[in-house]
């Protein structure tokens, strides 16, 4: 079940995130999803505000990575010139115990077996999405529509949670649905309307016409769905 957030901690995730805090480090600090983190953005934002600073945010953090592997690079320069001093050091003094000293080598080894297992070569399983069959939906959602009913697909790269996917998973047709009406109409522009599925066993009924039409995903605040 996902984990609901409370007010003071929708505030919280709203303010670190115009501090340029990252949408991965807010889902681990609050221990829920992604896409409730980015869900909960968006309906505080809205989706434009929300893409400036997701984009700001994306640009800072590459910034802070530049800087940091100079440093490391800078750090282990100068540990390596350590390491090589030392190195010249130590040789110096096994050779005078050694001079000084009865020093046997040691000739044996202990030979480690190798680890007799088999590997699985089957293909990866995806894990991004999950089957329509194993999604418990509300009773009632809601879907933009245009003015003649018919359905809006996207691709799934439209959507900058999934935009991790790989290129071939990005061009996936997709319609979105939403949980909460409000949001739905956040989402709908002038040319379009809110449709509400009172029954959303209608998406298990109808995944073959879907598929068929090449819609292969539904988007919602929760999952990635598919059919």
């Amino acid at each position: 079940m996902t984990k609901r957030l409370t007010e003071k901690q929708k505030e919280e995730m709203l303010k670190s995130f115009k501090f340029g805090v990252a949408i991965d480090f807010l889902s681990q600090r609050y221990d829920c999803t992604r896409s409730t983190i980015i869900r909960n953005l968006k309906k505080n934002l809205g989706e434009l505000e929300f893409r400036e600073l997701s984009q700001r945010s994306k640009s800072s953090t590459g910034k802070s990575k530049k800087s940091k592997n100079r440093n490391s690079n800078i750090q282990k320069i100068n540990f390596d010139n350590q390491d090589s001093n030392k190195d010249s050091k130590n040789t110096k003094v096994l050779n005078e115990n050694k001079n000084s000293s009865n020093f046997d080598s040691i000739d044996s080894f202990f030979e480690i077996p190798p680890i007799d297992y088999e590997i699985d070569n089957s293909s990866r399983k995806e894990l991004s999405s999950v089957s329509i069959s194993e999604v418990d939906l509300p009773k009632i959602v809601y879907m933009v529509v245009d003015k003649k009913i018919e359905l809006e697909t996207k691709f799934l790269k439209d959507f900058p949670e999934w935009e991790f996917l790989p290129h071939e998973d990005l061009n996936r047709k997709t319609i979105e649905i939403f949980f909460d009406l409000n949001h739905a109409k956040r989402s709908c522009n002038k040319d379009q309307k809110v449709l509400k599925v009172p029954n959303t066993d209608v998406f298990r009924i109808a995944a073959p016409v879907l598929i068929a039409k090449g819609i292969s995903r539904i988007v919602c605040p929760e999952n990635l769905i598919a059919l």
